[in-house]
């Protein structure tokens, strides 16, 4: 049975980015949501949720610079759809 590999000290709740892993988020967004519940309390980060616009709702110039943010690479050569679903994934 292989071991399990610890995500890193950088990751300040291991049990959540756990969770957040199995449910298919990437190692990234798993890490900041995880960091930010070890700070703030899971259920201040979970009420932070809902407040902003459908990506659908977004022209592409807007997605384009939500992706620049956080860094998404080829984001020039997307579509709006390749953008968001970029975005969602990240």
């Amino acid at each position: 049975m292989p071991e399990e590999k610890s995500p890193g000290p950088q990751v300040k709740d291991t049990e959540q980015y756990e969770a957040l892993r199995d449910e298919g988020m990437s190692k990234e967004k798993a890490a900041r949501i995880a960091n930010a519940s070890a700070a703030d309390g899971r259920s201040t980060v979970g009420a932070r949720g809902g407040r902003a616009e459908d990506y659908e709702d977004r022209t592409k110039d807007e997605l384009l610079e939500r992706a620049r943010e956080i860094g998404i690479e080829g984001r020039s050569t997307m579509n709006k759809s390749e953008l968001i679903d970029a975005l969602r994934n990240h």
